[in-house]
């Protein structure tokens, strides 16, 4: 037969994890419900963070540039991560560090004016 009392202070955790994260979430929205006004009206309903009407749709689809904008940047913010620890590693790696890293960037360029070429950095 299996023991499974070994199990009982990960269950006893779990317990008292998932009580504290259901009244952390939910306590506020009762006590919200019991002391609150709830009394929604048009200014209360009204934008708030520009303070003017939105001209379209919230939910219209985004044009592609600007993933294509997000997706450059992550990529050029991942090549400055690589470059960090590169400089400060190099006298340890020696030539095949460095040579190693100018074909990282080399490909790096040949992407970027790929990407330039494409129109992905014209904005209108």
């Amino acid at each position: 037969m299996v023991d499974l009392s070994q199990y009982l202070p990960i269950m006893i955790f779990l317990f008292i994890a998932v009580g504290l994260s259901a009244a952390l979430v939910f306590l506020p929205i009762g006590v919200s419900y019991l002391t609150g006004a709830h009394n929604p009206n048009a200014a209360k309903l009204s934008e708030y963070e520009c303070g003017f009407p939105a001209f379209e749709d919230p939910r219209s689809q985004f044009d592609v540039r600007f993933y294509l904008v997000a997706i450059l940047f992550i990529v050029f913010d991942l090549e400055a991560a690589f470059l960090f620890p590169w400089a400060v590693s190099l006298k340890e790696t020696g030539w095949a560090g460095w040579i190693t890293m100018m074909v990282f960037l080399g490909e790096l360029i040949i992407g970027y004016i790929y990407a330039w070429k494409k129109g992905a950095l014209d904005w209108e």
